[in-house]
């Protein structure tokens, strides 16, 4: 079911409808409020520039954490395949290992 939430960003109220909770809906107005007047009070800039510049900031953040996510993702799967060969390289010892016993086994009888 979606919830509407009222956010406040930079003095205006704005109806928010969405299925996530009403309290993330509130973090993310804040986070937009917060990065609106960051971008207001450094660049000195009208509210519809500030909307656009703090689109474009909030763009770059997400391309980053994505290319960040990308590159964990790819470093767990090289983690994940290494795991792999060094179960695949116990497997073989523990059957070595095996072998040996047997052949030692039949050596003292």
């Amino acid at each position: 079911m979606a919830n509407r939430v009222v956010v406040n960003i930079c003095g205006d109220d704005y109806t928010l409808v969405a299925e996530e909770s009403p309290s993330y809906i509130q973090r993310v107005g804040s986070y937009v409020d917060g990065k609106m007047r960051e971008t207001m009070d450094a660049a000195k800039v009208g509210r519809v520039n500030a909307a656009v510049l703090t689109a474009v900031n909030i763009a770059d953040e997400l391309m980053k954490s994505q290319e960040t996510a990308e590159q964990l993702r790819g470093q767990i799967k090289g983690y994940a395949d290494e795991a792999a060969q060094a179960q695949s390289e116990v497997s073989e010892l523990k059957r070595e290992v095996f072998r040996l016993q047997q052949k030692l086994e039949r050596q003292s009888r």
